[in-house]
């Protein structure tokens, strides 16, 4: 049987309230929206077929994906900044 004894360091309850941390720039901030769009969309990629009717494969090559991703990040900023 264990004996009782005082609450251990890691308890979630004793531990201090930290600060969120530093306060993010904004390219930080539109480099994560750029992320996020990029993944849950597919932007700048070629299109996967898919079930129904879709058109012709568009085949993109590596220059052409990251000149896409750029142009979002691009654009992300432009709103990120335009909130300041």
């Amino acid at each position: 049987m264990a004996e009782p004894g005082p609450p251990t360091v890691n308890a979630p309850e004793s531990a201090p309230a930290q600060p969120a941390g530093p306060a993010r720039s904004a390219d930080d901030v539109a480099l994560e929206l750029m992320k996020f769009i990029a993944v849950a969309t597919g932007y700048g990629r070629s299109s996967q077929s898919a079930a129904g009717f879709s058109g012709k494969p568009v085949t993109r090559s590596a220059e052409e994906h990251a000149e896409a991703l750029l142009e979002l990040f691009q654009r992300c900023r432009r709103v990120v900044k335009k909130d300041d």
